[in-house]
């Protein structure tokens, strides 16, 4: 059969980015959601499933290897053959009587799966695309890997809550829905081996002496670090998500806590509603709008309000921390105003790594970029619950405004060229 140099994106985009965050949000926040029905604290929640970000923070100490050896085509199709198995892996150990120990260990194997797998996404993505077309499609990029995110969030979580109900038994309920993701991910391995392109740039590479390799490995970095205004951009990585590296480890535990503690009292089904189907709409927008935007003004133009946008609805959980509604419709809004200025604002953050990536290496210094991403989200989540049980909810959530503050005051410093992301 003969090898297509192209496809149309719609074709492969929204489903690799959706296979993308699929495994990010079960590391990150499924995972969180689960451990907190299986009754762990939100301490051991928040530290142990933060050092599930590690794999993406030094995932630029092989990001040479995967720009080195065969195709970033056969880096995704594999590493998602491989994600499929370590889901089935967590599936297996749920049941068990120390499952915490054994679900973090596949969860881990899952992590570094995903890691791999996106330094080739990203990588394919950039050799496949014109730089109009990035610009373009990083709107639907950003949708599609949020949905995904927001499927964990909403549809998984539905389904286990369902199972919950259903078969009265919470760890028969998480292993059959890790089942279930398993087998998704095997019909996207089957479904990308036979749909993604074969890019010209993206050409097949064989295994080279370890010389070649570390040589390689090193120009790699110390190109990365010769780059203009490296501190600043560095800064922004590191803090622009200061607030939401908390945020996001705390969110779903203060939904299901009891109003005692104070929390919501929602139960996994209500969460599951709330994010899977008005916040998905939300974000949808938001990601196509912020995606449209840019390429019509470009990202200079939109970097300041994309900021607000993203930091700004944070104020929705001081509100609902203080006023605790029992409105189902109210809390979801709350949820919605959130989700939407998030997917309208972190298409700058995503851009801006495009942006600062460009050149001979662009796949590996976008992966070193995406490192210090999640090093900017793996340190604030390690101390958020420990934070949150000293202080309670209402003030952890007014700590997190506070810890939006770094990243607009480093804006000033970043160096956008004008015209990056504007139609030619």
């Amino acid at each position: 059969m003969k090898k297509r140099s192209f496809r149309t994106p719609w074709a492969w985009i929204p489903t690799l980015y959706f296979a993308e965050g699929i495994p990010y949000v079960v590391a990150m926040t499924v995972s969180v959601i689960m451990y907190k029905r299986l009754g762990i604290s939100n301490a051991d929640i928040a530290l142990y499933t933060s050092w599930l970000y590690l794999p993406w923070v030094i995932k630029p100490l092989w990001s040479p290897v995967v720009d080195n050896l065969r195709t970033k085509r056969f880096w995704i199709v594999a590493m998602q053959l491989l994600v499929g198995a370590t889901l089935a892996g967590v599936a297996l150990t749920i049941p068990a009587s120390d499952f915490f120990r054994y679900s973090l260990a596949f969860l881990w194997l899952l992590a570094f799966s995903s890691a791999t797998h996106d330094i080739a996404a990203d990588g394919f993505y950039m050799l496949g695309l014109t730089k109009h077309d990035q610009a373009f499609f990083v709107g639907i990029r950003n949708t599609f890997y949020r949905l995904a995110m927001l499927a964990g969030q909403g549809l998984l979580v539905v389904l286990a809550g369902q199972l919950e109900n259903i078969t009265g038994d919470l760890h028969r309920a998480w292993s059959i829905t890790f089942f279930v993701l398993a087998a998704l991910f095997a019909a996207f391995f089957i479904y990308h081996w036979f749909i993604l392109p074969y890019p010209a740039e993206d050409q097949h590479r064989s295994a080279k002496g370890l010389t070649e390799v570390f040589e390689s490995f090193a120009q790699t970095f110390i190109s990365f670090f010769q780059k203009k205004n490296l501190l600043a951009a560095i800064a922004f990585l590191l803090l622009f998500r200061l607030a939401e590296a908390q945020l996001v480890k705390l969110a779903s535990p203060f939904l299901l806590d009891t109003r005692e503690t104070g929390g919501l009292t929602l139960s996994t089904s209500d969460i599951g509603f709330i994010y899977g189907t008005a916040g998905i709409i939300a974000l949808t927008l938001g990601g196509i709008l912020g995606g449209i935007a840019v390429s019509a003004g470009g990202l200079k133009k939109w970097l300041w309000p994309m900021a607000l946008s993203l930091n700004l609805p944070d104020l929705v959980y001081v509100y609902l921390s203080f006023a605790q509604p029992e409105s189902l419709w109210l809390i979801t809004s709350s949820v919605v105003i959130e989700q939407f200025g998030y997917g309208f604002g972190f298409t700058a953050y995503m851009l801006f790594m495009i942006h600062f990536s460009d050149g001979p290496h662009k796949t590996a210094h976008y992966a070193i970029c995406t490192g210090f991403m999640a090093l900017g989200m793996m340190l604030p989540g390690m101390v958020s619950g420990w934070i949150q049980e000293m202080i309670g909810y209402q003030w952890f959530f007014l700590w997190v405004m506070a810890c939006t503050v770094p990243g607009f005051l480093l804006l000033p410093f970043l160096k956008v060229d004008p015209k990056f992301g504007i139609k030619e």
